[in-house]
């Protein structure tokens, strides 16, 4: 991993802390919510604040994080939210955090100045027993404050000040005077600085979660579904008809087709279909290459060309469908048919425009294993856990690419790849058919749960 790390690949993006002032503030927030404390004077920091090295000396990489449900986080600075989240037991945590440090951004960079803000990601579960518990998961509610309690003394001023204001004899109340005047020194001026902390609940939707080995939820799509990376049966009794497994390539298309979440590269707008296909084919090359033993070192697009030339019989059936679709993209081929049980199938697809894109490039890397950069992209927990059972040739050749094609220009890269172009027409799902549906379920004869 130590190749990924020294290209920014890795732990790439953190908060550097270093001055004494953050550490002690960390160390009080640490122990405010964990009873722990570091030793380190310096450290890095994700957007929850778990630091690698932190984890690391705690031997426990899960310190912010346990039972992997109900995320802690401590908050130094709101730049927090430029960071990726490490560790990631869910796909909803990083845009929460988020979407709450943006929101708040200008009373936690008052907070943050003073001191740190360490909280909680709280949902109804605490611990997760079986796959049924996931579904109890509805709502996100954001639980934080100072470890000096600015925010709590803030709310009890708060709510002695609507007394002052409300109450008849208010101004002869000595006590609740004498009260106000002790919580405005913790909380600080209240009419100069109000901290109300705002969007701080958020739904739980569709989501996938690294527990019980790896699930993709989808209980709020038109059509529901579960889909396992490990053993579908394994789960047991879930509250949704249908729990598919990663070999299960009928039934997940149909479920992307009916719920409108993919489109295919070829009729995706804006982008350039034809050198994306071109790249994917370049991958599954390099992936047989370095299954044959061969040096990739320096190796150009046109080296990979010559590759492909002389082992075209080495080259698996992904390569192969991808190439009969670019003949037909470039106008020099037939229209190939590359049904979903064609091992090519998922590589032509990309996410559509809908608020489960993110989630759906997710899927589509984890059932596209030899396209490494869109699983970097999309899933890097995969990708690490990919990576460490590479050769040593093939992670210096992706490493390489990863830093050259990708670092230099991450958004540029992201836009090429899954951007969207407005559309002129509003798309629909096709209506429903009930009969059809309710006899033998959108997925044709498949396993009901």
């Amino acid at each position: 991993m130590k190749r990924l790390i020294q290209r920014g690949l890795m732990f790439g993006d953190l908060v550097h802390v270093a001055s004494p002032t953050l550490v002690d503030r960390y160390n009080r927030a640490l122990q405010h919510l964990t009873g722990k404390q570091t030793q380190l004077s310096d450290f890095h920091i994700d957007i929850a604040g778990y630091s690698p090295e932190i984890g690391d000396e705690l031997d426990d990489h899960l310190y912010l994080n346990h039972n992997g449900v109900n995320r802690q986080f401590i908050l130094l600075t709101t730049e927090q939210k430029r960071s990726p989240l490490l560790n990631a037991k869910s796909s909803t945590n990083h845009e929460i955090l988020e979407r709450f440090i943006t929101a708040n951004e200008s009373q936690l960079f008052a907070l943050t100045a003073r001191d740190a803000v360490a909280g909680e990601l709280e949902n109804s579960v605490f611990v997760l027993t079986s796959p049924a518990d996931l579904f109890k998961i509805r709502k996100i509610r954001v639980e934080c404050d100072t470890t000096d309690g600015v925010l709590r003394y803030a709310d009890e001023l708060a709510q002695m000040v609507d007394r002052f204001k409300s109450e008849d004899d208010a101004w002869f109340d000595d006590v609740l005077i004498a009260q106000m005047i002790e919580t405005a020194k913790k909380s600080g001026d209240l009419t100069r600085n109000p901290i109300r902390l705002k969007e701080t609940e958020f739904q739980q939707d569709n989501f996938w979660t690294s527990h019980f080995g790896g699930i993709y939820m989808f209980p709020q799509a038109a059509y529901p579904a579960v889909i396992a990376a490990g053993d579908k049966d394994a789960l047991g009794p879930l509250p949704v008809k249908y729990v598919f497994g990663m070999n299960d390539r009928n039934p997940i298309a149909k479920f992307f087709e009916l719920n409108g979440l993919t489109e295919t590269i070829i009729e995706a707008r804006g982008i350039d279909s034809a050198a994306i296909l071109r790249q994917k084919m370049d991958f599954i090359v390099i992936d047989a290459a370095a299954d044959a033993g061969l040096d990739l070192t320096g190796l150009n697009r046109s080296d990979m060309r010559r590759l492909a030339r002389a082992h075209a019989d080495r080259l698996p059936p992904e390569y192969h469908g991808l190439h009969d679709l670019l003949s037909w993209a470039e106008g020099g081929g037939t229209w190939p048919r590359i049904s979903s049980e064609h091992p090519a199938y998922f590589y032509t697809l990309r996410a559509a425009n809908t608020p489960n894109a993110e989630l759906t490039n997710m899927l589509l890397a984890e059932l596209t294993p030899l396209d490494f950069r869109q699983t970097f992209i999309c899933h890097k927990e995969l990708f690490y856990r990919r990576y460490m059972s590479w050769s040593e040739t093939k992670k210096s050749f992706v490493a390489d690419f990863l830093e050259r094609e990708y670092q230099v220009d991450k958004a540029g890269a992201r836009e090429a790849l899954f951007g969207h172009e407005p559309d002129m027409e509003n798309k629909v799902l096709p209506p429903r058919q009930p009969d059809l549906i309710e006899r033998v379920g959108p997925w044709g004869a498949v396993r009901r749960r």
